[in-house]
């Protein structure tokens, strides 16, 4: 019985992990809305890489009424961008797109509390 009881544990913990996997390899490996959007054309496909405590780019510049695609990626740590004036979010390895319709500066900041360094973790999305 004790050895029925230790198999059922270790088919049942395979499964869990394997399926987590799997869920992880697919999100992973479908294309994301900016990859669709861009191969038609439309939106302006922007990848930001963070890390922790920065944004490989601080500063995003787009045309008043361009469709924007914004793909947050996490190489390091758990980030989320907001995007002050759109009332856009994109949380990591994930995708928004909308379109730049004002005209400005927005402030662009980490939405997710990440460490001792987060509040340095901003840029500026700049509307022309």
């Amino acid at each position: 019985m004790k050895k029925w009881t230790m198999l059922i544990g270790v088919l049942l913990a395979v499964t869990l992990i394997a399926s987590g996997c799997g869920g992880k390899n697919k999100e992973e490996t479908s294309p994301s809305p900016a990859a669709e959007a861009g191969a038609g054309g439309g939106a302006k496909a922007i990848t930001i890489d963070a890390s922790n405590f920065k944004f490989d780019q601080d500063e995003i510049k787009v045309k008043k009424g361009e469709e924007v695609s914004i793909t947050l990626k996490n190489s390091q740590g758990n980030h989320a961008i907001h995007i002050d004036g759109y009332d856009k979010e994109v949380k990591g390895n994930a995708t928004v797109t909308f379109v730049a319709d004002k005209a400005g500066e927005f402030t662009f900041i980490c939405s997710v509390m990440c460490g001792k360094g987060h509040d340095d973790m901003k840029g500026k999305l700049i509307v022309e």
